[in-house]
């Protein structure tokens, strides 16, 4: 079938919002969207492209992370510097340890839509319509705040833009220059190991930076010590708001979404015959995938099928969400069909989705411990296939937040209350995202050393 940027519409559409209590208005604003300015561009998309090409064929590596849900009341410069600046020190991490180019994908400037398991939620009796992010309804229990209103697309549109731009202005403007490396601690990361891992690492590169200029070469004057590519993403879940945003580039003639850089399909949205997957098939972004413990390989390519025809390395990113316990045995037959048939694809780990749990008084959470196996598991099976672990896929946040347990905080659940700000799901705080990129980038080193590599 033909694509156009609406024949998704024709197909089955799951979890998208289908009590607006006004169509007609959701209808105005999709179309005031679509005359809005781009949030990205085309030329950037074709860069990631090529970046996570590279990591397909096993010479970088992909780090994603960021909010589980954005919140309006949480937009704030400060925590959206904060969030940029742990991914950097997490890059810096994996660079160290991984020896290979580190492409930083955020969770940012547009993750405001979430899946629920449930359409309604009933609480004291009432019952009412599920939050489904901030730019659909509000968290508030209230009949006012849980009715789906279209306005909140054009303030997520422009909370999004607003991000983009001090995001771009961190990426070239200075601060995240490798020189600057001392400066980019927290806080509140103060006084643990990863502090003093960081420091040392820090030293290291600031060392490697002076030999390099006293040997006449000015890290001003070079663009990889001076500037980083970032880029954004998220779950192409509200396909209006998606679709409003997707332009057809002037110098090739193809569609981009220029929502963001990069979007997924869900694992409660892939279904090859479905809406989410046919927009995707479209749109010239990266398209990654989330795949659960249901996916079926030839469900699998099914979907390959449809959104890389040509089997192009950089178009696709399999997410791989099966929870610590089962990576064991859900993941070797993708990864067995997907070697055998020769995709060119990335392979990134997604260790939170899968090892949610709910505390005795109601919280929801992840063990670090938990989320650290999945990853090390995710690894070693990668390895023993014979493919590339290419990337990891976290929620995290730069703020002081106590919402998953363990790491070298040592949380427990008596601290989760103190500062438990997320939501939707648990995210790793900013000392647990540095520990597991440091954990992770070791192991990187630790195969480098036995395997020969330099």
């Amino acid at each position: 079938m033909t694509w156009t940027v609406d024949s998704w519409r024709s197909k089955p559409a799951r979890h998208i919002p289908e009590d607006y209590p006004d169509p007609a208005a959701l209808a105005v604003v999709e179309a005031e969207l679509s005359g809005y300015p781009p949030l990205v561009f085309a030329g950037e998309v074709r860069t990631l492209r090529a970046s996570l090409a590279e990591v397909a064929r096993g010479k970088a590596f992909l780090l994603q992370g960021g909010d589980c849900a954005e919140s309006f009341k949480e937009f704030h410069p400060d925590n959206i510097r904060d969030t940029f600046r742990v991914l950097l020190q997490m890059s810096v991490a994996l660079t160290f340890g991984a020896a290979v180019p580190v492409v930083k994908v955020g969770r940012i400037a547009g993750q405001y839509a979430k899946p629920r398991s449930a359409p309604i939620e009933t609480k004291d009796g009432d019952t009412l319509p599920s939050y489904r992010g901030d730019n659909i309804n509000g968290a508030e229990f209230t009949a006012a705040m849980r009715a789906p209103d279209p306005q909140r697309l054009l303030k997520a549109y422009g909370q999004s833009a607003a991000t983009l731009n001090l995001i771009r202005a961190f990426a070239t403007g200075g601060y995240a220059d490798l020189r600057n490396v001392h400066r980019w601690n927290l806080e509140f990361v103060s006084g643990n190991s990863q502090e003093h891992r960081y420091r040392a690492l820090a030293d290291k590169i600031s060392e490697a930076i002076n030999f390099m200029e006293a040997c006449g070469v000015d890290g001003g004057d070079v663009r990889a010590i001076r500037e980083v590519n970032f880029y954004t993403s998220h779950e192409a879940l509200l396909l209006g708001y998606e679709a409003a945003m997707t332009r057809v580039d002037s110098t090739t003639g193809d569609w981009y979404d220029t929502s963001a850089h990069m979007v997924w399909i869900g694992d409660r949205t892939r279904q090859p015959d479905g809406a989410h997957v046919e927009f995707c098939r479209g749109i010239e972004n990266p398209i990654g995938v989330k795949c659960g413990p249901s996916l079926e390989p030839d469900e699998l390519i099914r979907i390959l099928d449809v959104i890389d025809p040509k089997n192009e390395a950089g178009r696709v990113v399999l997410i791989a969400r099966f929870g610590a316990d089962h990576v064991a045995d859900g993941l070797p037959p993708l990864l067995r069909r997907i070697g055998s048939e020769g995709r060119n694809v990335v392979w990134s780990c997604d260790p939170m989705h899968g090892n949610t749990i709910k505390t005795e008084v109601g919280y929801k959470t992840r063990q670090f411990d938990s989320i650290l196996s999945e990853v090390r598991n995710f690894v070693d099976v990668c390895r023993a296939e014979g493919a590339h672990p290419g990337g990891v896929h976290i929620e995290m946040t730069g703020q002081n937040v106590t919402e998953c347990l363990g790491g070298s905080q040592e949380i427990s659940e008596a601290d989760l209350s103190s500062r438990y700000h997320t939501h939707c799901d648990p995210r790793l705080n900013a000392s647990q995202a540095l520990e597991l990129a440091f954990i992770l980038g070791d192991s990187f080193k630790d195969n480098r050393n036995e395997s020969g590599e330099k």
